[in-house]
């Protein structure tokens, strides 16, 4: 892909087993990304310091969502731009720890005041990304077209976050809706950059791509069901 600085062929020149090699280092790295992200929160919630990062932040929500939004784009810069393999392991490290942060204030409201939303929104994502990455395996499609609608649908939905904040506009369900499908597109545009578009070489930026997605439907997910249960 073109926005990449990279010392590799992209993945769809490969041979096979150059090509499953990827595939595999890619899915590991999100494997161990997701793991590090649940160990980080438990550790957090054990250790009682998830207390004081939620009351901190309080209900204002809207300076979260910004601040998952920045630290999505400045991690992905560093992971796809950076030639050193530390660099680009320091931001995934980075992009995980902050996430895990950023999740803190939405995590101990939905355990203290909508018991179970945890798991159900887990298992929701898990299956949602479990079914987008299959449609791309076995269809093979090339879905690097939805490139464009991201990024226009990421500004919009910013645009929409800002003005929530100055403005006191309501963002409700339908918000979190579409933030969900926006999310799923992200997943099909990712996976489908992993089979076909990625270099060789960046399999780390690969798995913090499809780790950034799976945080941003998580995220959306358990606002619908917290949302749900407001009464």
């Amino acid at each position: 892909m073109s926005q990449y600085i990279s010392q590799g062929a992209a993945v769809i020149k490969l041979d096979a087993t150059s090509r499953s090699r990827f595939i595999n280092r890619t899915y590991g790295h999100l494997t161990a990304a997701i793991f590090a992200f649940a160990g980080l929160e438990i550790a957090l919630f054990k250790t009682g310091l998830a207390a004081p990062i939620a009351k901190a932040v309080g209900g204002n929500f809207m300076l979260v969502m910004i601040a998952f939004m920045a630290v999505s784009w400045i991690a992905s810069s560093i992971a796809h731009r950076s030639l050193s393999k530390a660099a680009q392991y320091m931001a995934l490290g980075g992009f995980i720890v902050m996430e895990a942060i950023i999740f803190v204030p939405m995590l101990y409201m939905a355990e203290h005041f909508v018991p179970g939303a945890i798991s159900k929104a887990a298992a929701v994502t898990f299956v949602g990304f479990g079914v987008l990455t299959a449609i791309v395996f076995m269809t093979g499609k090339d879905f690097s077209f939805l490139g464009g609608l991201i990024k226009w649908g990421f500004a919009i939905a910013l645009i929409a976050v800002v003005g929530a904040f100055f403005f006191n506009w309501n963002l409700g369900n339908f918000f979190s809706v579409a933030m969900v499908g926006l999310a799923g597109a992200s997943i099909l545009y990712s996976t489908s950059n992993v089979l076909h578009h990625y270099p060789e070489d960046r399999y780390v930026a690969a798995s913090l791509e499809l780790f950034s997605s799976v945080a941003l439907m998580l995220w959306y997910v358990l606002r619908i069901f917290m949302s749900g249960s407001d009464d």
